[in-house]
């Protein structure tokens, strides 16, 4: 019980900066920071920081359901 209240006073480890942080989203099992999905929106395609971005969130797997 103990670890889980110090998880929820520090936020969650963002799976791009790797930090904890207090806002973000889910992403399937994952969290994104509201800082990391900023960036990541804003980042042209042909910059080498979206290619950042594409290896850092190839760490996100889908979920099995299981029926």
């Amino acid at each position: 019980m103990s670890s889980l209240i110090t998880e929820k006073q520090i936020g969650e480890v963002c799976v791009i900066c790797e930090q904890s942080k207090w806002k973000g989203l889910h992403l399937y099992t994952s969290f994104i920071c509201t800082d990391c999905e900023r960036d990541l929106v804003s980042t042209d395609t042909g910059d080498p920081k979206y290619k950042y971005f594409i290896n850092k969130l190839k760490k996100i797997n889908t979920p099995e359901i299981y029926s």
